[in-house]
């Protein structure tokens, strides 16, 4: 693919890379320049040249949950590595990749889960429209789920909360100046789950980080979704109580009866859940009670009890705490929330990072467990709920924020009740419209993907869409412009001025590999509006559906 001739004008690639060293001593010179205390604290462990079409990142290690990090095809470009030193009893690493034709930004790249590993992938994908990019691996190596490092390391915690992605950033820029002997003209980042989060904190903390962000199913409310996840378990498990459902259940008769009274609140019969908020599935139909139930596909008084809970939004009083499960989530259900074992953001990060007590029972588990994570000091460094940013919009920060309404590991209303308390924080005075769009995309599960026989249209180059499909893909394949890849949509709206009203999501044939054929295109709307469909158009052309 040759993106760069589809791209928008303003992003011209010079040749300032050219000629510079790419070298451990020449990196540390720069670094010795900078005079301060976050340089002195700093280290280049690496400056290794790529060549066009070559390849860079971890290919040695594995994280559980996440593709191998190892960018392949890339531009030519410098791969630098630099550790800072954060505390007596923590550090933390970022790359930077430097193309040696650069369009003067910056774009920095989130992770996943508690986010313990460098982001090549992106870094990548980012690299191929000039971007100098960068990723940090927030002060640990783990996979997505893994919370073991936590472990009576309250320094570590803060830097995977904000302090490493903050360092990374400061110093980051700085390199990049000193590089190519230019000041960063826009500063952009892309993160999904975790990656959202880190993104909305870090602008949170500093609100001139970044002129534009894309956030997808942010996970900014660490402190509720833990002590959220672990009661959904304690109502679940053990798997043998029968209480329980079977998970071969999640995917069949309940998705099933969900689809049955939901599918056509948008207007269409498709398959694609859009418009959960307007159903109210009425569950009674799977009783084992009834006359004609099939007692082998049924559930019964207790496993209703069950289900209503994981659907029902968690209050602790009048507090509302987190939402619940979301309509036309259930077909992930199986691989993310109940895999036979309670969900590790949950119990286990409770345990290991909040008591400090491995063998701490799922059991004992209530609403003042709540109460107490939520006030812990520590999680004034990991919770991004400083609702009010207006700073960042004042320094002309935009936010496009995305959620698939399948997600079944955070539930969407997670990002419109974000939205809601920012709108409610930053006043009427100006509009939030202006400067924070939030978009829904049906079908799509947590951060990207498309269920089988759901065949959701998903794909905008949202944070980890592209490694999903290769480690060389980056924008969306062949539609590479504004109106179908959400960060160019972006940069349109940050130097531009022009205000994304929808974005075109895409799926394929075989929904990860491009080259099966598209399959259907649908417009994705600004929240609350909703893709409708027109009643008489091509059902899986874009065109046929408005925003409402």
């Amino acid at each position: 693919m040759h993106l760069r001739k589809s791209l928008l004008p303003a992003l011209s690639l010079v040749d300032l890379g050219r000629g510079q060293t790419c070298s451990i001593e020449n990196l540390s010179r720069q670094l010795s320049s900078i005079d301060d205390a976050l340089a002195r604290n700093a280290t280049i462990l690496s400056a290794d040249p790529v060549p066009l079409n070559g390849s860079y990142g971890d290919n040695k290690t594995v994280y559980a949950g996440v593709p191998t990090m190892f960018s392949t095809g890339l531009p030519e470009l410098c791969a630098v590595q630099v550790n800072v030193t954060s505390s007596e009893s923590s550090s933390y690493t970022f790359s930077l990749f430097l193309p040696t034709q650069w369009n003067s930004r910056l774009l920095t790249v989130g992770g996943a889960g508690t986010n313990g590993y460098i982001n090549y992938l992106d870094m990548g994908g980012g690299s191929h429209y000039g971007f100098a990019t960068m990723s940090t691996d927030n002060g640990h190596k783990s996979s997505p789920y893994d919370v073991e490092w936590t472990y009576q390391s309250p320094e570590k915690l803060i830097d995977w909360g904000w302090r490493a992605m903050h360092g990374s950033l400061v110093l980051a820029k700085q390199l990049v100046k000193g590089y190519y002997g230019n000041e960063v003209q826009y500063s952009y980042y892309t993160g999904c789950s975790s990656g959202g989060r880190q993104g909305l904190k870090e602008a949170q903390v500093a609100a001139d980080s970044f002129d534009g962000m894309l956030i997808g199913a942010a996970a900014w409310w660490v402190s509720h979704e833990v002590s959220w996840t672990t009661k959904i378990s304690k109502d679940y498990y053990p798997a043998d109580d029968p209480k329980s459902i079977p998970p071969e259940f999640f995917p069949t008769i309940i998705t099933q009866t969900v689809l049955e009274q939901c599918d056509e609140a948008d207007g269409d019969k498709d398959g694609i859940i859009s418009s959960p908020d307007s159903c109210n599935p009425e569950f009674s139909a799977l009783s084992c009670d009834n006359a004609s139930s099939d007692s082998s596909a049924c559930l019964t008084p207790l496993q209703l009890d069950t289900l209503s809970k994981l659907y029902a939004d968690y209050y602790v009083g009048s507090e509302f705490a987190y939402p619940g499960m979301e309509l036309s989530s259930e077909l992930g259900w199986a691989d993310t929330i109940f895999t036979d074992v309670p969900v590790p953001f949950g119990l286990e990060f409770l345990r290991i990072a909040v008591l400090g007590d491995r063998d701490w029972p799922l059991e004992a588990y209530n609403d003042s467990v709540y109460e107490y994570v939520k006030d812990l000091p520590i999680m004034d460094n990991i919770d991004a709920d400083q609702f009010d940013m207006s700073p960042y919009r004042d320094q002309g920060g935009k936010i496009l924020m995305y959620h698939g309404v399948s997600d079944s590991l955070i539930a969407r209303r997670g990002s419109s009740h974000f939205y809601e308390q920012v709108k409610t924080a930053t006043g009427i005075s100006h509009p939030i419209t202006d400067w924070f769009r939030l978009f829904m995309i049906p079908g799509m599960g947590h951060c990207l993907g498309t269920a089988p026989g759901v065949d959701a249209p998903w794909y905008i180059n949202g944070g980890g869409q592209g490694p999903a499909i290769s480690s060389d893909t980056y924008s969306v394949p062949g539609f590479q412009d504004p109106q179908h890849d959400a960060l160019l949509a972006l940069m349109e709206w940050v130097e531009g001025g022009k205000a994304v009203d929808q974005i075109i999501a895409t799926t394929w044939h075989n929904s990860t590999d491009p080259s099966s054929g598209m399959l259907k295109q649908r417009p994705l709307c600004p929240y609350p509006k909703k893709a409708v469909y027109n009643g008489v158009g091509e059902v899986n052309d874009a065109q046929s559906w408005a925003c409402k």
